[in-house]
């Protein structure tokens, strides 16, 4: 599998879909999939069981497709790159700034 650009922690700006506009921190990356904070809250109905006692209905974050969102550096949105450093190592960059990410 391919290295994700977009990672755990980082900070994104939705670019599509109803959430547009909207910037949160992202909670969970599974394959192109990415569950941000505060964004895309869906409503589920839970059995009662040892974790969640009550039950009933609880709204939680879902996961949506990453190329609806963008990473977030100094207030504004930018592609992500990887470049080789000088020693060696693999390094996310963002494009606007130059700056590392990592």
């Amino acid at each position: 599998m391919a290295t994700s650009k977009i990672k755990a922690g980082d900070t994104v700006r939705v670019i599509a879909g109803v959430d547009k506009g909207q910037e949160g921190k992202v909670m969970e990356v599974k394959g192109n999939k990415v569950k941000v904070e505060g964004i895309n809250k869906v409503t589920k109905h839970m059995k009662p069981n040892r974790a969640n006692a009550k039950g009933g209905i609880v709204e939680e974050e879902a996961f949506f497709d990453i190329s609806n969102v963008m990473y977030v550096v100094d207030g504004k949105v930018t592609r992500v790159g990887f470049r080789t450093e000088d020693n060696g190592s693999k390094v996310r960059y963002a494009k606007a700034t130059g700056s590392p990410i990592d």
